[in-house]
């Protein structure tokens, strides 16, 4: 039996992952929850072998969520289930310790499939992903430019898009002022940009803010 948590914050997400993966026999959805903190209480109290989560989560990021997750519980599984292109995305988060990366628009049985995947101990990836990493081509393309970007640029990079200041960011990701001007200042270098302002115009033009 796969003891299964589900981390969305739209109801009508949760409701209807619930609903699919109950109809499989080895399935159990153990929970739904709303935010990212409520995962840490959740798993130190419950049995659970593998998270779907969305990036986007209130209190507390997905990536954010998922590293700290992984700290301490090597051997959960986490699957994301997100909203958020897949080519800018997906690196990242294998990087931070997810099993496998899954758009929102992907079928249930891409879902049903990715959930033995990662569960069953492999990485889950669309075909289109898995090829493109396995096999690059050379063209300068919108995935190229941000796959430079390493896990914590664009954790750092998310959160200045929604406004959050360098002190919040820090807070947020338990590093220090300081760190968070070094990162600041690596996103402009990489992206070509000399202030804030275009930074965040480079970011919503990548759909990193959407």
């Amino acid at each position: 039996m796969v003891n299964i948590l589900i981390v969305d914050s739209h109801p009508i997400v949760r409701t209807g992952l619930d609903l699919f993966l109950s109809s499989k026999a080895d399935f159990n959805v153990v929970g739904k929850l709303n935010s990212g903190i409520e995962i840490f209480e959740f798993i130190r109290r419950n049995d659970v072998d593998v998270i779907i989560s969305e990036i986007d989560l209130p209190e507390l990021n997905g990536i954010t969520a998922l590293r700290a997750i992984k700290k301490e519980n090597k051997e959960i599984r986490v699957l994301i289930f997100s909203h958020q292109p897949e080519e800018i995305y997906a690196v990242s988060t294998i990087k931070a310790g997810a099993s496998g990366y899954l758009t929102k628009s992907a079928s249930t049985e891409d879902i049903e499939m990715a959930v033995r995947k990662v569960y069953g101990g492999e990485i889950s990836l669309s075909e289109k992903m898995d090829k493109h990493l396995r096999y690059e081509d050379t063209r300068k393309s919108r995935s190229r430019l941000f796959k430079k970007l390493s896990t914590r640029e664009v954790e750092v990079l998310k959160l200045l898009s929604i406004g959050r200041k360098n002190k919040e960011i820090a807070e947020e990701l338990d590093i220090n002022e300081k760190t968070v001007s070094t990162y600041k200042a690596r996103l402009f270098k990489k992206l070509n940009v000399n202030n804030i302002v275009d930074l965040i115009h480079q970011a919503k033009h990548h759909n990193l803010t959407s």
